[in-house]
């Protein structure tokens, strides 16, 4: 027998007898088996003294090398548990991450920032980035990125061929690329610049509650470290991100929208109180004489307007106007009308030398608007019985007296509709006891009843007729009712009437 110098009380590894087995040694420690233990390298030397006959040694020591490669495969089966329970637990932490992020803040650029870094982190990328949904424009936007300048990266269309992300967007499917598989890169080399190297883009999609699902953005990962291929668990992590950041991009857009909202409220009331101040007030109406005047916009402002301008030895000018739109862009250019009339009124030796002037001031903002002004300016003229006017294609001015009821024809075009157009005047017969000059727009007579039939210039009329004995101002209210009565109390567009009897 081979002597060999062992310790241990029961045996030890010798690798120097790779492969042997089956046969006895003698060691300073007493005899001993050699018995190889499957999958590892070197062999096991059972130590004696054994009381156990010679015959049954072999099975011992084979049972015990058994008994070690168990052993041993559960230590490399136990790493590789704990190696793939921590990566679960990396991947926990992450979604966890992201959904504290998304729940204490409402600026998408803040958490699109954090997540972007997080999971890029995670899944070993470089390079990545978020990209949301413009629908006004259908384009792709980059909100936050890392390993990139993202205010240098210009939006993408949602119809471009060659971007994987615009891609993505339309498919509603994920696209990886691994530069080891000999399938085309489905990006466009020309224009694009890729790199061949390994990406991952998945679509963002945000599923409203009865409501089909439909895409608000891509989330884009590549240059991944190491290994340069995303796997599938990386897609299956990252499409779970995605469907979180999908509904904090659609709340992030209904918090935008609503901030926009209570700006643009903000805006209008501040435009409508600007407008009443325009408006003149109750003590010049009762300085200038028998005045009943009324305008209701249909939004908070509007593009209807009037003033009364005293001119002195019993003069006054009336000018009412009517922009063609609504809103605040309206009311905006209607606030310059009245400012610059107001003035030119003062000067204007003629009321059509008034509204050319004024067309010569607002001439340019009318063209870049496209909006036009249709406008009536009268200057009655109690001391001498007369009634100048200059109506640039306002249709509803009348003089109603005993005569019966006159129309006020147009003289010129609407300001703005045919510009460097010649703008005329007339005058008529003014009976300072008996005549009522009434002005309207409209959005009085084209009010419509729930059977689609218009209130109607005729239905105004005679309403006036009917109520000249009472106070212009009780006549406004009374046609005001009228109309309310008819169509709703809720105008589908400005409303405005000015009534003067002197």
């Amino acid at each position: 027998m081979r002597e060999l110098a062992l310790s241990g009380e029961h045996g030890a590894w010798w690798p120097e007898l790779e492969g042997q087995s089956g046969h006895a040694l003698r060691t300073r420690d007493g005899e001993a088996w050699l018995e190889p233990v499957p999958g590892v390298p070197g062999t096991w030397v059972q130590l004696g003294p054994d009381a156990t006959p010679r015959a049954t040694r072999p099975a011992r020591a084979r049972a015990a090398a058994a008994v070690m490669a168990q052993g041993l495969d559960g230590e490399r089966e136990a790493g590789q548990l704990t190696e793939e329970l921590a990566v679960r637990w990396e991947e926990i932490d992450l979604l966890y991450t992201i959904s504290e992020t998304l729940g204490r803040t409402v600026r998408l650029e803040e958490a699109a920032r954090i997540i972007v870094k997080e999971v890029s982190d995670v899944v070993g990328a470089r390079r990545a980035s978020i990209m949301v949904h413009d629908p006004e424009a259908d384009l792709l936007r980059v909100v936050a990125g890392r390993g990139m300048e993202t205010a240098e990266l210009q939006p993408v269309a949602v119809d471009d061929e060659c971007s994987v992300a615009a891609r993505v967007f339309r498919e509603r499917e994920p696209l990886s690329y691994d530069p080891g598989d000999p399938a085309p890169n489905p990006g466009c080399p020309r224009g694009r610049a890729y790199r061949g190297v390994a990406f991952l883009s998945v679509p963002i999609v945000y599923g409203a509650a009865g409501g089909p699902p439909r895409p608000v953005g891509v989330i884009n990962l590549t240059d991944r470290l190491g290994e340069d291929v995303f796997s599938a668990g990386d897609k299956k992590l990252v499409m779970a991100i995605a469907n979180q950041v999908g509904a904090a991009i659609e709340n992030a857009r209904l918090v935008a929208v609503e901030r926009r909202r209570e700006r643009q409220s903000a805006e209008m009331q501040m435009a409508h109180q600007l407008q009443l101040a325009l408006l003149p007030g109750p003590a010049l109406l009762a300085a200038v004489g028998d005045v009943g005047a009324r305008c209701q916009p249909a939004e908070s402002v509007g593009g209807d307007f009037y003033k009364l301008v005293p001119l002195g030895e019993r003069r006054v000018g009336v000018l009412l106007g009517d922009v063609s739109s609504h809103g605040v862009g309206a009311a905006l250019l209607m606030a310059n009308a009245i400012s610059a009339a107001t003035i030119i009124a003062q000067s204007a030796p003629t009321p059509q030398e008034a509204l050319h002037r004024l067309l010569g001031l607002m001439g340019e903002e009318l063209a870049r608007t496209e909006m036009f002004i249709s406008l009536f300016y009268a200057v009655v003229d109690s001391g001498r019985g007369v009634l100048r006017y200059a109506n640039a294609g306002h249709p509803y001015a009348f003089v109603l007296g005993d005569g019966g009821t006159r129309r006020l024809g147009a003289t010129a075009p609407p300001l703005g509709l045919a510009p460097g157009g010649v703008i005329g005047g007339a005058e008529v017969p003014w009976a300072c006891d008996r005549d009522l000059l009434c002005l309207f727009t409209d959005g009085l007579t084209e009010s419509r009843n729930a059977g689609g039939e218009p209130y109607g210039e005729a239905r105004l009329l005679a309403l006036v007729r009917h109520q000249a004995a009472s106070p212009a101002p009780a006549i406004v209210d009374a046609v005001f009712a009228d109309v309310a009565a008819f169509s709703g109390a809720v105008a589908q567009d400005d409303r405005t009437l000015v009534l003067l009897r002197c």
